[in-house]
């Protein structure tokens, strides 16, 4: 069996040493245009999705940082706690380098025999017959405009910013803290006790102002003594959900599938948990000596493509409650949520949710 993936982002990569570690050949044909890693981008992986993670791809404890607590605040409310969520006999979610994840499945996809980086080609060129599946993760590449331009968007009119905070040292600094202020969500993310990631959801119309992050970073901190603030990144924000997800043995996969809004810290939860289900039904095809080809994809769309979008509208709803809330200065939305924060039921089930997804 032999697999072509399309494109080196961080899902690519992850996905192929899935697929080598079960001794499937896999060609990656690299974007064409590289970009720098960016040393300011970071990620939350759930519990579960690390576990899994370290058991079928690669173990990445050694670059991860446990979190053991979420805390939920509203400047609408002056700055007050809305809700928390905390788990005391296990982590919540850890949070890693964008960077550091991406290195180390680089340098262990390089030593593998069965797998290939290769120069991308156009669809013209793509020798088509030599693989079972390819999977596309390019948004630049012509299969993207060719047969998967069809999706559902929405532009959030928002820049994040990111960044990291070198502070003095916090003896336990294992608790993620969310602001939902009145331009839109802040978050204190740690990575270890000296560092903390900084994820500056704004909502600015016209994107040519430039906001002081530098002063918005000081303002909403309550926690560190701050000694350097590091290069701030930004980037546009839109969510997407791809309306189909394969044509006959080509599958999108990844970013080109779902973007949400980075808010809950589910973007790249989503993809393990693709990669997760593509993974269980390549092996089962493998069990019961059955093809693989384009009846892989058919059963993956069938399995994941109504989960996705129920959760991807699941995150954009929380988006837009709190938004709504704060445009009209109103504090029904935080008083709720506070009261419902209370129900340990209900707690329970938020803190499932964003662990296992739908």
């Amino acid at each position: 069996m032999k697999v072509c993936i399309i494109g080196n982002s961080l899902t690519s990569l992850a996905l192929a040493k899935g697929l080598i570690n079960r001794e499937i050949f896999v060609d990656i044909l690299r974007t064409k245009k590289t970009v720098p890693l960016d040393s300011t981008r970071t990620l939350g992986i759930s519990k579960t999705n690390v576990e899994f993670f370290n058991k079928n791809i690669l173990n990445i404890n050694k670059i991860l940082w446990q979190i053991n607590k979420i805390e939920i605040y509203s400047e609408n409310s002056n700055n007050n706690k809305i809700i928390e969520f905390e788990d005391k006999k296990k982590n919540l979610f850890c949070i890693l380098q964008n960077q550091k994840i991406i290195e180390q499945l680089s340098l262990e996809l390089k030593k593998n025999k069965f797998l290939k980086f290769k120069k991308n080609t156009n669809y013209k060129n793509l020798n088509k017959s030599r693989y079972d599946l390819i999977i596309n993760c390019d948004f630049k590449h012509e299969i993207t405009n060719k047969f998967f331009s069809k999706k559902f968007t929405k532009k959030y009119n928002s820049v994040a910013y990111t960044t990291i905070i070198d502070h003095k040292k916090v003896s336990h600094n294992n608790i993620a803290k969310q602001i939902f202020t009145n331009l839109g969500p802040l978050a204190f993310l740690p990575i270890s006790n000296k560092r903390t990631s900084i994820v500056y959801s704004a909502r600015i119309k016209n994107h040519n102002i430039e906001l002081d992050i530098n002063n918005l970073i000081r303002k909403f901190n309550t926690t560190y003594v701050i000694e350097k603030i590091n290069k701030i990144s930004k980037f546009d924000l839109k969510s997407l959900n791809l309306r189909k997800y394969y044509f006959d043995n080509i599958l999108a996969f990844g970013d080109l599938l779902h973007k949400i809004h980075p808010l809950a810290g589910q973007g790249f939860n989503m993809s393990i948990r693709d990669i997760r289900e593509l993974l269980r039904i390549i092996d089962t095809k493998i069990v019961l000596g059955l093809p693989i080809n384009k009846s892989v994809c058919f059963e993956f769309q069938k399995n994941t493509k109504s989960k996705n979008l129920i959760f991807s509208e699941g995150i954009d709803f929380i988006y837009e409650c709190f938004n709504s809330e704060n445009k009209l200065k109103s504090e029904f939305i935080d008083t709720t949520v506070k009261f419902l924060g209370k129900n340990s039921l209900i707690n329970k089930y938020f803190k499932k949710l964003a662990d296992v997804g739908i």
